[in-house]
């Protein structure tokens, strides 16, 4: 045989730098699962291939991440990587409530708020958990199995593809809570959407249907995961799916408001839910890739990403920073009226009476501060 004179090291290497200390079992933690490839034409696993599954699982808290979930994440996407059995990472979030709701706000307020070095190292953690999305070593689907909303939109944005239950709403929410959308956001936004639809959508904390993401092209496909009692789909009655122009507005994709739209969520909420075929849908993008020369198809992915990694580095430095500094002020104000809403029955601060303080130039101190936050209820 040619070249058989060579001396070969045959013995297999680790390229995995995480342990299975970094994945949990009992939430608020994440989780790392190997699911077999399956061919969608005949239901048949694929011996010795798979996907690998990263989930966050803190239900009870819409997915909302942690410190500790942040490192399994960054540790999911690089195990996943290193696997070589795996051709596929899919990202989710645990039950059929959220996928992502950003960082874990009760942590924000009672550890990190007016300690903003200790904030700062965190923040490394998440330019990390981004970092780690945008350059695995395999395709990544977000699986959104519901509310994306957040730094569950930014590291949603971060993947490859999205594939949403149709029930998700997506959208940002820092501006109402002190903080900003520049964990990714305010990067990737612009690549999808014109520079006014992006501005809105980062500023306004507006939230938009996966039938609107999925007609401004922000997500590959929005599927519905509910049926009725006769075990029939049903679209997400919430949102306008019979039409797309009334009155020259466009409409489809829409939610509906007020008293139509209290009245549907009432009709959700007697639906059962069935992920069978958002995952088969999965399925199939798993399989489509699978089928492609490993090397072509992450070089044209690593060629599509560099787009996204181009703005988000330019600023993800700096940030950390800014938002390190700002748990001194909008952060700490912010994250604390959420974090007290059961008791306060509020859950932002009053910010009329803010922008009237920063009027008459009033100083950013404890009195200040509890001006704008809301008193407990007696």
């Amino acid at each position: 045989m040619a070249l058989d004179w060579l001396i070969r090291d045959n013995e297999i290497k680790d390229h995995d730098l995480f342990g299975e200390e970094f994945f949990g079992k009992e939430p608020p933690c994440t989780t790392y699962e190997k699911k077999p490839l399956i061919n969608p034409a005949t239901g048949e696993v694929v011996e010795g291939l798979a996907t690998a599954w990263v989930t966050l699982n803190n239900a009870a808290q819409y997915n909302s991440y942690t410190t500790e979930m942040v490192k399994g994440v960054i540790a999911g996407m690089h195990k996943g990587s290193m696997d070589r059995e795996v051709q596929v990472i899919v990202f989710t979030g645990a039950g059929d409530r959220a996928f992502c709701t950003g960082g874990n706000t009760k942590e924000y307020a009672e550890y990190y708020s007016r300690r903003p070095l200790e904030y700062v190292q965190y923040m490394d953690l998440f330019s990390g958990m981004v970092d780690a999305i945008l350059k695995a070593r395999k395709p990544v689907i977000c699986r959104c199995n519901g509310m994306r909303i957040a730094g569950g939109q930014e590291i949603g944005q971060a993947c490859d593809f999205t594939v949403a239950a149709d029930t998700a709403a997506f959208g940002q929410a820092g501006t109402r809570h002190g903080s900003t959308p520049t964990g990714g956001s305010t990067d990737f936004l612009p690549w999808n959407l014109s520079m006014e639809q992006a501005m809105w959508q980062a500023t306004s904390n507006e939230m938009w249907s996966a039938y609107k993401m999925e007609r401004l092209g922000l997500i590959t496909k929005a599927i519905p995961i509910k049926k009725n009692g006769k075990g029939e789909w049903v679209r997400d009655p919430r949102v306008i799916t019979d039409k797309y122009v009334d009155s020259g507005e466009i409409v489809y994709g829409e939610f509906k408001k007020g008293a139509e739209y209290k009245e549907a969520n009432e009709e959700l909420k007697k639906l059962t839910t069935d992920f069978s075929k958002l995952d088969a849908f999965i399925d199939q993008m798993a399989w489509t890739m699978t089928n492609t020369t490993f090397l072509c198809l992450m070089n044209t992915i690593e060629s599509i990403r560099v787009k996204k990694k181009h703005y988000w580095d330019m600023l993800k430095s700096s940030q950390i920073y800014w938002l390190g500094a700002n748990m001194n002020a909008e952060a700490f104000i912010g994250f604390n009226a959420f974090n007290t809403q059961k008791l306060t029955g509020q859950r932002t601060i009053d910010f009329l009476k803010y922008r009237k303080l920063l009027r008459d130039v009033r100083t950013f101190d404890d009195e200040l501060c509890e001006e704008v936050l809301a008193k407990p209820k007696k």
